[in-house]
């Protein structure tokens, strides 16, 4: 059985759009695009090499796969374009793809039945970045073995935020966590079965 895992960068008030760059996702005249850039340092790439070590196929929404597909086939004598063209690359999408990007695979239809036969096949570990969106589809089905978040010391008050309508109660196990120069909390949980209610 395949994991999926899922490393998403938030800010403290939950908002996931467009961390990257400017331009990544403007959609709903987002004008904060780029905010995780002032706060990489050399522990968040140390923390990201580790969670890339392991073998791994892509697990990507349309929006993140289409900025992937634009940037990363195009760049030379990088690990990480190295990498990213080399693996299995599954792009949930309800419209039309460009698949051209080596090793690209369409996810549509009965998009959570795909899924879940696709966790079931052999191969490696699906990681996905971003992709808030199917993210959504992911929380609200149970569906995410494995979650990294990065809460940057940040807040927007707008924007497309991790945690929506459909996400489902659950409980969270905590198995790291560590924080960078720059106050960025990396933390690491696994799903730990229902919400544990009580009283203070």
């Amino acid at each position: 059985m395949r994991k999926i895992i899922a490393c998403l960068f938030l800010t403290m008030d939950g908002v996931i759009q467009s961390p990257g760059s400017r331009d990544e996702d403007p959609k709903n005249n987002f004008k904060w695009g780029g905010w995780s850039f002032p706060h990489w340092d050399d522990i968040m790439n140390q923390s990201m090499a580790k969670i890339t070590a392991e073998p791994y196929d892509l697990l990507l929404g349309r929006r993140t796969y289409e900025i992937f597909a634009a940037f990363w086939p195009h760049q030379q004598n990088d690990p990480t374009s190295e990498m990213f063209n080399k693996v299995e690359k599954y792009v949930v999408a309800t419209s039309k793809v460009d698949t051209s990007w080596v090793n690209t695979s369409l996810i549509t239809g009965n998009v959570v039945q795909e899924l879940e036969k696709l966790k079931a096949s052999d191969g490696p570990d699906l990681l996905i970045y971003g992709s808030a969106g199917l993210c959504q589809t992911l929380f609200e089905h149970h569906l995410i073995d494995v979650l990294h978040t990065w809460t940057f010391p940040v807040t927007l008050g707008s924007g497309q935020r991790l945690f929506e309508e459909g996400t489902q109660p659950e409980q969270w196990k905590l198995a790291d966590a560590i924080v960078s120069s720059t106050g960025v909390i990396m933390a690491n949980y696994s799903p730990d079965g229902d919400v544990k209610t009580g009283s203070m």
